[in-house]
């Protein structure tokens, strides 16, 4: 029996501990019985046997399951049951992975700070891109609702805010890798396994959760609801399940930005630099993400099973942004005076500001209704056993994930209360403390001056793929326990295609103040105090339905005119893959040795001011837009790649496991970086864009792991990982020859020029560290699971690499009785490089997170559920990291709130 069948039996077990229909013995004895056997695969498959008399409901029979089931993989893998997850703190799979030794997450994307759900995974402290996400083996194409990851930001990480934990009956974590698994995740690969209908063991089994959601900061409660239905035949030969969730909640985000980065300005000679705006940024949401999954399984005859799996989830995530800010770079060059100045290193860390033309405060408001993303799949598989020996599987399937940003409804204001301000710096360990006139809770007191209406219309990103793969696995009698050997093809496509960039009308009085209306609304009075600041309060804002009237009447949405053509692009990529895979089994130990051929061929859009040298075509220039004329280059690209994997497990004792693997892995660019638009500075001759031209990163990976296994759910663990990365993607300035348009507009002939461009571009890196585990059950009712990862990643040259915490830590304690529940979990990550901001690296500081879960029976059929999320409140710190002696100048600070959950679930 090949390790892949004891994965799927372990599967089912997890499946069916949702329905509570496997009754008999304890799993203690269960346990103990396996341990008398002759080696830990014995003792797996002797599970296997006896799945109808085991129980295996509950955090301690699930947390079992899981070790168990690691246990029994010839590979490094993590895995959480969906009994884990349904007594986990826990709203979406990315809050379960957490907890996981080696997973770290984040709340973005992009530079949109951090909110209180988490959004990407990623693994042993590298950039979520290089995380493959999978669901039932196969990929799924994500949406983001945040303008900025639809046309900038876009990598190939999945959003898991569209992936409800209700919707998981396992979740295993591939931290080694064999041939048998798609590319794509040079770091690792999580496969998400949903439930399936002939798995359940009643005839009828439904279930439902009803309940609401109480978040602290906007102070309202909201609805969730999730119900499953699932009916099989008599004979087992038919089944269908039906699952729908709706969970809506609202979202506050109190923070503070430093907009703009820090200018410089000389003092005595000497050149120092200060916050060039710093911002009251003010963010609220209302998230509703609606959607189902369906499951059609048939079994023809016996040797034949068929199924049609489909899932779909809609995020509605209509958000408002307000940032009042002190402008002080502007106030100062409109000849503000600085006195009251206090230094630190070459930071100018206090300061007042008075006099002078300029105006002082900025204000931005940005409202964006009908933002949204969206993902589905639906899939067709054949598993057919042909012999007892051999069996084939097919599949064809499609996924289709989408992020819109239909309108986003601006004004910036400008403002000059008083002609005074002032900011002092606190650290990192609170918001910088600043002022700007006496007046700002009233619109007319304010008198603002109107300065831009900006944001982008009728954004569609589109992310879609679809495939065909066969596997084959032929079983042997010996040491070698089976071939398993396949393909797969696939086509897939990332594209933004619109982008309207409105302006003001010019024909208006958009800049006269008595034309619009007055407005009504103010920051809450609690402002500052929930960051920890002290920073203008009850500052007035328009309503979103006020600027939705403001910017129906004065914006300049022509589709011709404000074509924002820099933020277009399409990439179009066709995957073949080849593998084989030789598995091993003989007397406690076992392993297996494999090869997977992958052939990528891109094609690749992307819009420039002059042609792209490299590009196979470029049509234009196309004129129009008041941004420029462009040209819209087409460039080919193919590579070939043969990557190795290799893994072995010795059961050194009946307790004691040993594991080694050796692979090679690959992640694709991100799409942003192979297709940013390229805009060039004809009188500088510089620029910036994407490169066409990148490699894919290649990762030499080496894992050695050890395992004692002393109890039923015990498990003490340690293991040792490098990963050598090759065609790593950093930012650097190249040589590029383009047309000079200027100069050859002025010559009346081409002319062609070197230029300095910033592009993301191919370089080394370097990642390795270790990990420690320890489960402990206590006594027959408590326990306590921990783990801590250290990580160490650097770029060539030294540099940073994008995601690395370099410590990651996680706790939970438990008690659980036959009635009663309770789990209070604590996570830590320490600061990580997040990307490039104004020229300077941007971290994010370390933060800590406690949840809490609380479950009580009340009897077969029904159970009351308590989930308490960011209960310490944590705050989020920001901060540019350069060579200044300085050091770490503040960016950003934001707080979320608590969010409780209270939840009666059905059970029949």
């Amino acid at each position: 029996m090949s390790n892949r069948r004891t994965m799927l039996a372990a599967s089912i077990i997890a499946s069916l501990c949702l329905s509570g229909t496997l009754h008999a013995q304890d799993t203690t004895q269960t346990s103990s019985q396996a341990n008398q056997q002759n080696s830990a695969e014995q003792a797996n498959r002797e599970k296997v046997k006896q799945l109808s008399t085991i129980t295996v409901t509950g955090i301690r029979s699930s947390s079992e399951l899981s070790i168990d089931t690691k246990r029994a993989e010839n590979t490094h893998v993590e895995v959480v049951s969906a009994e884990d997850i349904g007594k986990l703190p826990a709203k979406n799979v990315a809050d379960t992975l957490q907890r996981l030794p080696g997973v770290n997450i984040s709340s973005s994307s992009a530079s949109e700070g951090a909110f209180d759900e988490a959004d990407r995974v990623s693994l042993r402290g590298t950039n979520p891109s290089m995380t493959q996400t999978m669901i039932n083996g196969h990929t799924v194409a994500t949406g983001d609702w945040f303008v900025l990851n639809q046309v900038q930001t876009v990598g190939r990480s999945v959003s898991y805010s569209l992936l409800p934990s209700e919707i998981v009956s396992q979740v295993v974590v591939h931290k080694t890798s064999e041939a048998s698994l798609m590319e794509g995740g040079s770091a690792g690969t999580v496969d998400i396994i949903t439930r399936k209908p002939l798995e359940y063991a009643k005839q009828i089994t439904a279930e439902a959760s009803i309940g609401g959601v109480y978040a602290d900061l906007p102070g309202n409660v909201k609805p969730q609801f999730s119900g499953l239905f699932n009916y099989k035949s008599d004979d087992n030969t038919f089944g269908i399940l039906a699952q729908a969730f709706y969970e809506e909640r609202s979202l506050q985000r109190d923070g503070q930005e430093v907009v703009g980065g820090y200018n410089s300005t000389t003092l005595g000679g000497k050149t120092y630099y200060y916050p060039n705006e710093i911002g009251n940024a003010l963010f609220t949401q209302t998230r509703k993400r609606e959607g189902g999954a369906f499951d059609l399984e048939w079994k023809p005859t016996d040797n034949l099973t068929l199924d049609l799996n489909g899932f779909y989830s809609l995020m509605k995530a209509d958000n408002f942004n307000r940032n009042y800010m002190l402008w002080t770079s502007n106030a100062l060059t409109g000849g503000a005076v600085l006195s009251n100045v206090q230094t630190r290193g070459n930071v100018i860390t206090a300061g007042s500001i008075a006099g002078g033309t300029g105006s002082y405060g900025v204000y931005d408001q940005i409202s964006r209704p009908g933002a949204s993303s969206k993902t589905n799949y639906v899939t067709l598989d054949a598993d057919w056993k042909v012999t007892d020996k051999l069996r084939f599987r097919g599949e064809v399937g499609t996924t289709h994930g989408a992020g819109d940003s239909p309108h986003q409804d601006v004004i910036e204001l400008g403002a000059n209360v008083g002609g005074t301000g002032s900011w002092s710096m606190n650290g990192l360990g609170s918001p910088i403390s600043w002022s700007e006139g006496p007046v700002n809770n009233n619109q007319s007191t304010m008198a603002p001056s109107f300065g831009w209406i900006f944001g982008e219309q009728g954004i569609h990103m589109v992310d879609k793929e679809s495939w065909a793969k066969f596997d084959g696995e032929l079983d042997f009698d010996g040491p070698m326990s089976s071939l398993q050997f396949g393909g797969r093809y696939s086509t897939h496509t990332r594209e933004s295609l619109n982008d309207i960039a409105q302006g003001p009308n010019s024909a208006s009085n958009w800049q006269n103040p008595a034309a619009y209306p007055t407005a009504t609304s103010n920051y809450p009075g609690d402002f500052g105090s929930q960051i920890g600041a002290n920073v203008p309060a009850s500052v007035w804002y328009f309503t979103p339905s006020q600027l939705k009237q403001i910017d129906a009447q004065f914006a300049n949405r022509d589709p011709v005119t404000r074509f924002y053509w820099n933020d277009i692009y399409k990439v179009k990529e066709k995957d073949t893959a080849l593998y084989a895979q030789a598995n091993f089994d003989g007397d406690r130990w076992g392993g297996n040795l494999g090869l997977r051929y992958v052939h990528t061929a891109e094609t690749i859009n992307d819009a420039t001011t002059n042609p792209d040298p490299t590009a196979s075509s470029a049509a234009g220039p196309i004129v129009g837009s008041a941004f420029g004329a462009y040209y819209w280059n087409t460039i080919h690209h193919s590579y070939n790649k043969v990557l190795p994997s290799a893994n072995l497990k010795f059961d050194l004792t009946d307790d004691l496991v040993a594991r080694f693997a050796a692979s090679q892995t690959m992640t694709r660019p991100d799409y942003s970086a192979l297709a940013g638009s390229v805009s060039l500075d004809d009188l500088t001759h510089t620029g910036s864009g994407g490169n066409p031209g990148l490699k894919p990163l290649i990762s030499t990976n080496f894992d050695a792991a050890l395992e004692w296994y002393f109890a039923p759910r015990g498990l003490l663990s340690g293991s040792v990982y490098n990963m050598v990365l090759s065609d790593y993607v950093n930012f650097a300035d190249v040589q590029r020859v383009y047309k000079d348009i200027q100069a050859s507009q002025t010559a009346g002939h081409d002319v062609f020029s070197t230029y300095t461009v910033t592009v993301p571009s191919n370089t080394g890196g370097h990642v390795k560290g270790f990990e420690l585990t320890y489960d402990q059950p206590i006594g027959d009712n408590f326990g306590v699971e921990t783990n801590y990862t250290y990580a160490n990643a650097h770029a060539s040259g030294g540099g940073p690499l994008q995601g690395t915490s370099r410590n990651t830590f996680n706790t939970s304690f438990y008690f659980e009785n036959d009635l009663f529940n309770a789990r209070l979990s604590y996570t830590y990550r320490s600061s990580f490089y997040d990307t490039v901001s104004h020229g300077a690296n941007y971290y994010q500081g370390g933060v800590g997170n406690l949840a809490l879960s609380v479950g009580y029976k009340v009897n077969d059929w029904m159970s009351l559920s308590f989930d308490a999320m960011n209960l310490n409140n944590p705050k989020y710190r920001y901060y540019y990291q350069d060579n200044s002696t300085f050091g770490k100048q503040p960016y950003a600070f934001y707080v979320n709130g608590r969010q409780y959950y209270f939840n009666v679930r059905f059970k029949f």
